[in-house]
This record gives C-alpha cells, sequence and structure tokens, in this order.
C-alpha cells in the first residue's frame, strides 16, 4: 500500500503541478513586465521551488563527454562492457592511442547500491580518468525489472563483484564507495581462499560499513533497535502496476531518500530557502548549484527487496563480517586468506552514515595481509558525501589514492 499511496499522491498533485509550472513560465518569461519587479521574481522563485519538491526526478545522465590529460582535451565515450540483469558494467573510453591507454592502472568504481544512481559517483570518476582506465557499476531500478528477472540479493551482490574482477583481470583495482565495502571485500576473501589467479592487485574501501559495531551513527543505531520483520512489514513495497517490475517486491527509493532528508531536515530545508532568496536576488551561479546538487540528489532507484533485508541482517543487526561467520553460498568468508590484494581505506571525521573505524575495521580482519599493503587514510573535516565528491575529493584523497594504485 505504501507504493500506491505515494503514486495516487502524485497523481493527485499532478493539477496543481501543471499549474505551478505555467505559473513559473508566465513569472520568469521575458515578455512578462512583471518579471522585472520584486514581485514577479518573488512568484517565480516560489514557483520553481514548489516544482523542485514535488517533481519526479529520473536517472540523471553522466555528462562525461571529455577529460583533460596533461593540460590537452580528451574525448570520452561510454561503452557497456557487460550487461547483467540488474547492473550494467560500463567503461569510460579516452579516446587514447591504445598503447598509452594500458599504461595507465585499470580501476573498477564499484557504486552503492543503496538508492541513489551510480550517476552520484560522477565527481568521483571525472577525477580518477585523465589518468586511469575507469570501469564502474551502473545499478538498474529495480522498479523496471520484471519478476521473471528472478530475485537479487546479497549473494548475488557477491558473485556479480567476483564475476566483473575476473572479466577486468588481475591488474585491477577496485574502488567501493559506501555499503558496496563488504561485498567487494567478502569477493576478494572468497577469491583469495580459492587462490584464483585473477584476484585484483589492490582494493580501496571508502566509507564503507564493514563493522558497524564502531562508532555507531543513527543509521546504525535505527537498524539494530528494529527487527527484520519490522523492515519487512514497514519499508518494503511491490512496485505498482503499470511499471514493468510490478509485483516485485522492493525498497521503495523515496522511502530511502525521505529518511536521509529527515536526518538533516533542517539543512535541507535552510538550502530551499536559500534557493528561493538566490532567484529572487538574481543569484543564478548560487542557485545553479543548488539544482546542479538537488537534481542529483532527489534521483533515486527502487532495491530488490531481497537484497536489502539480507543487508540489514547481514551488515547491520548480525555483524557477520567482523564476527568471522559470514557465509556466501554456505562457503565461509575469511578476510584474513587475503595476501595479494592491497588494502586501503578511507573514512571522513565527521561522516555521520558511516562512523569513523568502520572502514577500516577491514585492516584487523585482513590479518595475514603484510603491513606495506594497507593503507589507513582518515579524511578530516569530511562527511559522508566529502569521501568521494567535492574539493576534499579531488584535491586531496584521490591524489592519496592514485599513489596507492601506482605503488603496489
Amino acid at each position: 500500500m505504501l507504493y500506491h499511496a505515494y503514486e495516487l499522491t502524485h497523481a493527485t498533485m499532478a493539477p496543481l503541478k501543471a499549474l505551478s509550472e505555467l505559473g513559473q513560465q508566465i513569472n520568469s518569461s521575458i515578455y512578462n513586465p512583471l518579471s522585472y519587479t520584486p514581485m514577479g521574481r518573488s512568484m517565480a522563485a516560489s514557483f520553481e521551488v514548489f516544482n523542485r519538491m514535488t517533481r519526479r526526478y529520473g536517472k540523471p545522465k553522466w555528462e562525461i563527454d571529455t577529460t583533460i590529460r596533461n593540460g590537452k582535451t580528451v574525448d570520452v565515450e561510454i561503452d557497456i562492457q557487460l550487461c547483467t540483469r540488474f547492473c550494467d558494467l560500463i567503461h569510460f573510453r579516452r579516446d587514447l592511442p591504445k598503447a598509452q591507454a594500458k599504461k595507465d592502472p585499470k580501476v573498477l568504481i564499484v557504486a552503492p547500491l543503496s538508492g541513489h544512481y551510480a550517476t552520484l559517483l560522477r565527481g568521483t570518476v571525472e577525477a580518477m580518468l585523465p589518468d586511469h582506465d575507469v570501469y564502474v557499476t551502473d545499478w538498474h531500478d529495480a522498479r523496471m525489472m520484471p519478476l521473471s528477472f528472478g530475485t537479487f540479493d546479497l549473494d548475488d551482490h557477491i558473485d556479480l563483484m567476483i564475476d566483473f574482477m575476473r572479466h577486468l583481470g588481475p591488474d585491477l583495482t577496485v574502488i567501493a564507495v559506501c555499503q558496496p565495502a563488504v561485498s567487494v571485500l567478502a569477493a576478494v576473501a572468497l577469491m583469495a581462499s580459492e587462490k584464483d589467479p585473477l584476484q585484483p592487485r589492490a582494493m580501496v574501501l571508502m566509507g564503507g560499513p564493514i563493522d558497524t559495531r564502531e562508532n555507531p551513527t543513527q543509521v546504525n543505531k535505527h537498524a539494530e533497535t528494529k527487527d527484520l520483520a519490522w523492515f519487512e512489514n514497514s519499508v518494503i513495497s511491490r512496485v505498482p502496476f503499470p511499471l514493468v517490475g510490478a509485483m516485485r517486491k522492493v525498497y521503495p527509493g523515496f522511502v530511502q531518500l525521505t529518511g536521509f532528508m529527515t536526518m538533516n531536515l533542517d539543512r535541507h530545508m535552510k538550502a530551499h530557502v536559500g534557493l528561493y532568496n538566490h532567484l529572487v536576488e538574481g543569484d543564478g551561479d548560487s542557485a545553479d548549484q543548488h539544482r546542479e546538487f538537488y537534481d542529483e540528489y532527489l534521483s533515486v532507484m527502487d532495491l530488490p527487496a531481497e537484497f536489502f533485508l539480507q543487508t540489514i541482517e547481514t551488515v547491520f543487526k548480525e555483524h557477520h563480517l567482523p564476527k568471522g561467520t559470514m557465509k556466501h553460498r554456505e562457503r565461509l568468508v575469511d578476510p584474513s586468506k587475503i595476501r595479494k590484494t592491497a588494502l586501503m581505506t578511507v573514512e571522513g571525521e565527521k561522516d555521520d552514515i558511516c562512523g569513523l573505524g568502520q572502514t577500516s575495521a577491514a585492516h584487523k580482519l585482513c590479518a595475514n595481509l603484510s603491513d606495506d599493503k594497507k593503507v589507513r587514510h582518515i579524511q578530516l573535516g569530511a562527511g559522508h558525501y566529502g569521501v568521494f565528491n567535492g574539493r576534499c575529493w579531488k584535491s586531496e584523497i584521490q591524489p592519496k589514492i592514485a599513489e596507492f594504485i601506482r605503488k603496489v
């Protein structure tokens, strides 16, 4: 009923939104003398804020057509390397001579399957592109996956990580952003236990919940205080008709977004008040920055219910990986088997989603990995999103990751 109520609300508001969009166009038109007055700008700003708060946001485009290498512009094309039911492996192919491109380290950036599209990592990709051969996991929206595609759970996620790593070869560095840190560490551990010759050279775990018992955040505490039945009954819903994935059980993206928004409700309210003021004052640059951020932040997708519930149970409630009891299809996941793949962890000092120490717990689990293959970085002043996007990421974190990749 949750999803149906959401769709019904959108349908009910459709006439009001249409009138609001018309009002914005009229009051911002260059042919309307009122648009040049404070009253006209105020009305146009009010309509735009309302429209942006109530509209549907589809999957954003990557909008990465070029990169700068040694001061020169290089064209970039996005190729689909592998296409699976729930995820595509995409390649940001730079227009470089093959011999030159092969010299650059190969990097797989694993985007979180946690509500936002992989395009949330646009800044991550842009910073890595000049000197790295970049691949990214591009997750599909579960509400667009027909029931005939079957289920997708945490075990399937780990299988997919292994498949992608084997496809890309042993000279690979895997960068897991947030939630997939668990799956990547588990996948590498399983490959190591098999002495798989295609084990990656290195892995970078960024802001990931390896051990949520360390410095638990509000998100972690919420997961622990509710039993699994509560999550299944309260936040899981079936996709309604006529969507392609009709009747599939999902964790709706709008539910997760609501949770994240309410965690920092004051900040988001101030941001939209700020947008109104910028529009009235004619501060186009600040208004564009707001639009750019929220166009991405408010674009969400649904997650397969089985993946969400298994992750809640395994990672956030039972802590199977740090306790040494995690199993993947009846096989024990033992990170101490990792001896070949170098490890770097990156954490934000002010991360309110994945607390300080939760990601670096991986170093203790990889007990048989030599110290010269371990690097821990804590970014002072950075929050969760600052770990992989923004000024700190570009100027401080990314250069350290690039150095780590080249040293191992």
